[in-house]
C-alpha cells in the first residue's frame, strides 16, 4: 500500500459514499429553497392571520420581491404595521396641545 493512495476508489463504499454524498447535497439544496420560500411569503402569512385590508396589495408586492428586493420590503412594512392605529396616534399627537413654554 502506497501513502499516496486514496481510500475507497473502486469499491462498494466508493458508489455508497457518492451516494449519501449526492442525498445529502439535493436534500440541503431543498431545505434551503424551502426555508427561502417560507420567509419569502412571511407577509403575506402575517397579512392572512391578521385579516389585514390590504392583502392583494402585500401579495402583489411579496411576488414582485422575488425580483425587485426592496419591494418586498415594504410588503413586509404593510403587513406588519397596523396603518389605522398608527394614523389614529399621527392624529392624536396633531390634536394635542403644545406643551412647555409660553407660546402665543
Amino acid at each position: 500500500m502506497s501513502l499516496i493512495s486514496t481510500p475507497f476508489v473502486g469499491t462498494g463504499a466508493d458508489t455508497a459514499l457518492h451516494v449519501v454524498a449526492a442525498v445529502v447535497m439535493v436534500g440541503t439544496v431543498a431545505a434551503a429553497l424551502y426555508g427561502f420560500w417560507k420567509l419569502h411569503e412571511l407577509p403575506i402569512s402575517k397579512a392572512h392571520n391578521r385579516k389585514h385590508h390590504q392583502l392583494g396589495l402585500i401579495t402583489v408586492l411579496t411576488w414582485i420581491g422575488f425580483v425587485w428586493h426592496w419591494v418586498w420590503v415594504l410588503a413586509v412594512i404593510l403587513a406588519f404595521v397596523d396603518g389605522e392605529a398608527a394614523l389614529r396616534r399621527i392624529r392624536d399627537i396633531w390634536r394635542e396641545p403644545a406643551h412647555g413654554g409660553d407660546h402665543a
